[in-house]
């Protein structure tokens, strides 16, 4: 015999949740509680008849929809891939029949997308760690991500964006490590950039660019040096256009750059 919903009430902690209560000939018995939405999609209301089979079909209802709000409050603090869902769900003893079921919804709702994920970690990454794009291809992996969908997004991470940040990195770490000798200090960071997920071809860049501007650094040091020398040697027979002349050709003679020979003339004004 059919039993019949004599009253609903909205649960205390909860008020998108009901309590059912059904009666069965005079005697009112509690029944089961629905969250709001299954009850809207079974229509339910005081004086409809339930059967066994419905019964049981709502209360299935109800528990793959708490088990989808369980996810909804999951998916509210961050984005996430469809395996750390699905890894969530399974944590939370969720049947794997209904964690199929909630994994379809959320994606046909569009609130899990790996790509959309993929393309907004990637640019997170990029904006707030110094981290290189073969780590941030590993990370999303890790995720859950598709290989072909973290190869595909992570060309967001252009070579300029990879060279000024590993520019950047390097060069800190350059300036607060000066007891090893120079040649060690690069290996060092050929080591370090490639762990952080740099690619070669911006790691050799990165490290000849310092190794020329360390060189420069030292041909202008010896440049000032021997210039200081020859105005010395110069100054007492030679002024003005003369002595920089000098100067100038003798520099040039002992090999320095030019655009090094004429920043120290212009600076013999001062």
């Amino acid at each position: 015999m059919p039993a019949k919903i004599s009253r609903m009430t909205t649960q205390k902690k909860s008020n998108q949740r009901y309590n059912v209560y059904l009666t069965e000939g005079n005697q009112e018995r509690y029944g089961f509680s629905v969250d709001e939405a299954v009850l809207v999609e079974f229509g339910l209301r005081k004086g409809l008849e339930l059967d066994d089979i419905t019964i049981d079909n709502l209360i299935r209802k109800d528990t793959i929809q708490k088990s989808y709000l369980l996810a909804i409050n999951y998916l509210s603090y961050r984005m996430r891939t469809k395996k750390e869902i699905d890894d969530y769900l399974k944590k939370k003893e969720v049947e794997p029949e209904h964690i199929d079921s909630i994994m379809e919804r959320l994606t046909k709702e569009g609130l899990l997308n790996d790509k959309q994920f993929a393309e907004a970690f990637t640019i997170t990454r990029i904006n707030t760690t110094s981290k290189g794009p073969l780590l941030v291809k590993r990370e999303l992996i890790e995720k859950g991500v598709s290989a072909f969908i973290a190869e595909e997004v992570i060309t967001a991470y252009t070579y300029d964006t990879q060279f000024e940040k590993a520019m950047k990195w390097a060069t800190k770490k350059l300036s607060s490590s000066k007891k090893d000798s120079f040649q060690k200090q690069l290996q060092s960071l050929r080591s370090t950039l490639m762990q952080k997920g740099f690619t070669p071809d911006v790691i050799t860049d990165v490290l000849m660019s310092i190794q020329d501007e360390k060189d420069d650094i030292a041909e202008w040091d010896a440049l000032v040096y021997q210039g200081e020398k020859l105005v010395y040697k110069h100054e007492k027979k030679k002024t003005g256009y003369e002595l920089k002349m000098k100067v100038k050709e003798g520099l040039y003679r002992k090999g320095f750059k030019m655009e090094h020979i004429h920043k120290f003339i212009d600076g013999m004004d001062d």
